[in-house]
């Protein structure tokens, strides 16, 4: 199997995916929830059956137009509008109370937009911290191995590919079914930086014991085999992952839908990256071929 002779055809496939999310993330952005746009989270529930449509008119009649409604099916509802202070929530429930009968008060949390800014930094600082702390750590790991900054370097690309497609990706279920970006998603995002490099980090480590073991001069042939080999592995291992987190998001609910949907997009992208992306690009670094990403040939090698 010659996957890294293929290696540009694969780019190409990652550069698909790449433009794609881009070109959504221009086109619908991002949905952002309660953590990073402000505002208050209501959950209510009530005595008797509540019609949908009745109760968002109502809310839309008490002069909260901008307010987003959503039903759980299992008869609550959940009320995300601007931040309300502790009267104007009272008065809310009050109105709902004379007009739909009693109900009872199962969530409500409120974020100020100075907390909403600190929160969408700290989530920005956290996966950029991640990122550098992977790249040292792997050129550290790699220290002994020829140019070991290349294996960093080409592993924090193929993260940064992972997290740039799953956006773009995540941003397009936005769009089209409304869903937003929370914690959860944070929390998704970072769970397979870690995911996706320990996979990498397989193939990387099969790539430098074929290199001692010394298999071949050409070190094309010493990644394209390392792959070759590692790949019932990863395989295997994101097959598994899959298979969990398809039961997370069919049965565990919408409180974590956003990690598990991030999770499912990451596994199989992180898998795609850790055999096809990765390696290859130690190998166009290896032979200096960067100019064939612009449509320039790579000199030939000594």
């Amino acid at each position: 199997m010659n996957i890294i002779g293929k290696r540009f055809w694969l780019f190409l496939i990652s550069g698909v995916l790449i433009i794609a999310g881009i070109i959504s993330m221009s086109t619908f952005g991002f949905k952002s929830g309660i953590e990073f746009s402000s505002g208050s989270m209501l959950t209510v529930r009530f005595e008797t059956p509540v019609d949908y449509d009745q109760f968002k008119q109502a809310i839309v009649k008490l002069g909260y137009t901008d307010a987003i409604i959503q039903s759980t099916g299992t008869g609550e509802f959940l009320i995300r509008t601007r931040e309300l202070t502790e009267d104007e929530k009272t008065q809310l429930e009050a109105t709902l109370t004379t007009q739909f009968g009693k109900l009872s008060e199962s969530q409500f949390y409120s974020v100020s937009s100075l907390v909403a800014t600190e929160t969408t930094r700290n989530a920005a600082m956290a996966v950029a911290v991640a990122l550098v702390g992977i790249l040292l750590y792997v050129t550290w790991a790699f220290r002994k191995m020829p140019s070991p900054f290349r294996f960093g370097t080409c592993s924090v690309i193929a993260l940064f590919h992972d997290v740039l497609v799953t956006a773009g990706l995540f941003s397009l279920f936005g769009g089209i079914l409304g869903w937003e970006i929370n914690l959860m998603f944070i929390t998704g995002i970072l769970t397979i930086i870690g995911y996706s490099i320990n996979n990498t980090i397989v193939v990387f480590d099969r790539i430098r014991e074929n290199q001692i073991k010394g298999i071949s001069a050409d070190f094309e042939t010493v990644v394209n085999s390392s792959v070759v080999e590692t790949m019932g592995r990863s395989l295997n291992t994101s097959i598994t992952v899959l298979i969990v987190t398809m039961a997370l998001l069919l049965f565990v609910g919408s409180t974590i839908q956003n990690f598990a949907v991030v999770l499912l997009i990451g596994n199989v992208v992180g898998t795609f990256d850790s055999i096809f992306v990765a390696p290859g690009l130690l190998v166009v670094w290896d032979r200096g071929e960067w100019g064939r990403f612009i449509g320039r040939t790579a000199p030939a090698k000594a």
